[in-house]
């Protein structure tokens, strides 16, 4: 992979035919970034799996090469179904479908890494994008079709990350407003110092976090509302250097000459 410093524009919905075939050329990774539409409490937008995996994967791309394709907002999984604007999907089929599909055509166009990379982290979503990952790599040992890999992976399998993932909570806030700061109304949210958050046993995971009347309504994970967002940065540095780093792993042995 040969590092020309930052790119700019690496989002294939903004790049014409030439530019992509130009970017593929100098790095032949394509990002997937995938999240869902789901309940992230008053103070998030529904869309943040999806927009933060889509920003982790820009900044890679433009640091490290390859090309964007814009992020997948239909998911599986997790305990939110029935939230508010939440929209989820209840089965993978017609996910891994279009994400099979995609994968056929980027492989076709010259992508000789194609990295599914998701936000939203439910365990059904993880074993989708596993197992796509897996079939592929299985079909093309078996039948030496491929010539093309897929690595999967999540943005809460970052080893070392400052803070720990979660669902709405310090973690997440934390990067969206890293990535997209005006989306982020900590405001919104109960006051504190009026509404303290008093879970049994200090459990922020615990069911009492489904409960409308709870401050942290559909928050599972620390309490957001005193965050320092000045460590922002240090977060989406730290999980962009991942991401990049598992990626140039996996392309160091392309020959580009």
């Amino acid at each position: 992979m040969r590092d020309e410093g930052m790119r700019d524009e690496v989002r294939a919905e903004y790049l014409s035919p030439a530019e992509l075939d130009s970017a593929l050329a100098a790095t032949a990774v394509a990002y997937l970034p995938l999240g869902t539409l789901e309940f992230h409490s008053s103070h998030l937008p529904i869309g943040l799996d999806a927009l933060t995996a889509h920003g982790l994967c820009v900044a890679s791309a433009r640091h490290n090469g390859g090309i964007v394709l814009p992020p997948l907002y239909q998911g599986t999984g997790g305990g939110h179904a029935e939230y508010p604007w939440t929209i989820m999907m209840h089965s993978a089929a017609g996910i891994r479908s279009h994400l099979e599909q995609t994968l056929q055509r980027l492989e076709a166009l010259g992508v000789r890494l194609a990295v599914l990379f998701t936000g939203h982290f439910a365990d059904e979503q993880l074993t989708m994008i596993d197992t796509i990952a897996a079939d592929w790599a299985v079909a093309g040992s078996d039948r030496g079709t491929h010539t093309m890999r897929v690595f999967a992976t999540a943005v809460n399998r970052c080893g070392t990350a400052p803070i720990a993932p979660d669902h709405a909570g310090v973690f997440e806030t934390t990067l969206l407003h890293a990535l997209w700061p005006q989306l982020v109304h900590v405001d919104r949210l109960p006051a504190l110092s009026e509404h303290a958050a008093i879970d049994p046993g200090d459990n922020d995971q615990g069911p009492q976090r489904h409960d409308p009347e709870h401050p942290l309504w559909g928050i599972f994970g620390p309490d957001p509302r005193d965050l320092d967002l000045s460590a922002s940065a240090a977060l989406l540095d730290a999980l962009v250097a991942w991401l990049g780093g598992e990626v140039t792993a996996r392309t160091a042995d392309f020959d580009y000459r």
